[in-house]
């Protein structure tokens, strides 16, 4: 404990801000990845095979990909073929590519548990069929897929430790321990204080998750 202590004393403002920048990190990943998931789960749902066959593949790819190895594509690579993206962009970038197709994936699976049915009575009524899915089947969808989205938002917060990877302007909780343990003998506290911050993130994540399910699942 008197490591820990000296550890906060001397860092204690490094590792606040350190968390900020993780939570800040994980938002800016999430929201876009959300809502870019969200488009290509409406997109894949319309008639049009090309157009579904080429999502699928986008799916694929950024489902399977690990996020270090696109990450390193994005800064490393791209440049290659003059495209040249900032080191704090190209991290949300990364991540939010990623969430965005596990996005769509879990909101595939929400939409498989509502009975075809319900789009059938809807087109009776003389609904357009993006109507049909915007209206009746996403907002259900998501309803459904609350608890894995909670789980895919915990792991996009811990994966913004990739920003440790790279020259990244200012320190995720990650990169803080890196430097600590570097410059000092104080590597095994500090991971320790960095750890309990990911856990106590991830716990609040957790219960906000549970709440939000409580309050919006449909009872069968």
């Amino acid at each position: 404990m008197g490591e820990v202590s000296r550890l906060l004393t001397d860092h204690g403002p490094a590792f606040g801000q350190a968390l900020l920048l993780t939570w800040k990190l994980t938002v800016l990943s999430f929201v876009p990845g959300f809502l870019l998931g969200m488009g290509v789960t409406v997109l894949r749902l319309l008639p049009l095979p090309p157009l579904r066959f080429v999502l699928t593949v986008y799916v694929e790819i950024f489902r399977n990909i690990p996020s270090v190895a696109l990450l390193i594509f994005i800064v490393f690579a791209l440049p290659d073929l003059n495209v040249l993206i900032d080191y704090e962009p190209a991290v949300v970038l990364t991540l939010a590519l990623v969430c965005s197709a596990f996005t769509a994936d879990y909101l595939r699976t929400g939409i498989n548990t509502i009975p075809g049915g319900q789009a059938e009575a809807a087109l009776s009524l003389g609904m357009r069929p993006l109507r049909i899915i915007t209206a009746v089947v996403l907002p259900q969808a998501l309803r459904t897929v609350v608890q894995p989205m909670t789980s895919l938002l915990i792991a996009l917060m811990l994966s913004t430790s990739l920003a440790s990877q790279v020259p990244f302007p200012g320190r995720e909780l990650t990169a803080l321990v890196s430097k600590i343990a570097t410059d000092s003998a104080a590597g095994i506290p500090a991971f320790a204080v960095a750890a309990a911050m990911y856990v106590a993130t991830g716990l609040l994540i957790a219960w906000a998750g549970a709440t939000l399910e409580k309050k919006v699942r449909i009872l069968r």
